[in-house]
């Protein structure tokens, strides 16, 4: 039997953690929204004032997966955390690391006293919507996401916004 490990990323895992971001994004059919380089997610997670947290999955000393979460507000319950990437290499797929990442991060927002554990999938990703259901999570069917990007999100910084 394989022996899965979790830990914590260090700031020489980042060309990892970028590997397997680009992964998940061949995975979710679009490679080409990765733009982020190594040295903003050196920045951005290991700097002075960290935005995400990520963990590693290990199968027998080898990294196969990733957990990145960050925390997140709600007005209503207070400190909860949000899941951004849950990815494990197809090769790895079956041996229980999808759920030991989960599982650590689950821990973390309960050591942490958060309310809550929330993140998106795509629709059609059944495999990962049936794994899901499998813990215990549920769907917010009547909540969708909103998103500004590029463009949108510079004439609405900068710009005079019209009702409508």
């Amino acid at each position: 039997m394989p022996i899965v490990n979790i830990r914590a990323a260090v700031a020489a895992d980042v060309p990892l953690i970028l590997q397997l971001i680009r992964g998940l994004a061949a995975y979710e059919r679009a490679p080409q929204e990765v733009i982020i380089s190594e040295e903003q997610l050196l920045q951005d997670g290991f700097g002075d004032r960290p935005l995400y947290e990520c963990l590693i999955g290990e199968v027998d000393g080898q990294p196969v997966g990733m957990a990145l979460f960050f925390p997140i507000y709600s007005t209503w319950k207070g400190a909860s955390i949000h899941l951004e990437d849950l990815f494990v290499m197809p090769s790895a797929r079956g041996l229980g690391v999808g759920k030991a990442l989960l599982k650590q991060v689950a821990a973390i927002a309960r050591e942490r006293s958060c309310a809550r554990l929330q993140w998106d999938v795509l629709d059609w990703n059944q495999p990962a919507i049936d794994f899901y259901h499998s813990l215990g999570a549920k769907f917010l069917d009547e909540w969708r996401i909103m998103r500004l990007t590029g463009e949108a999100l510079t004439t609405l910084a900068t710009g005079v916004v019209h009702a409508g």
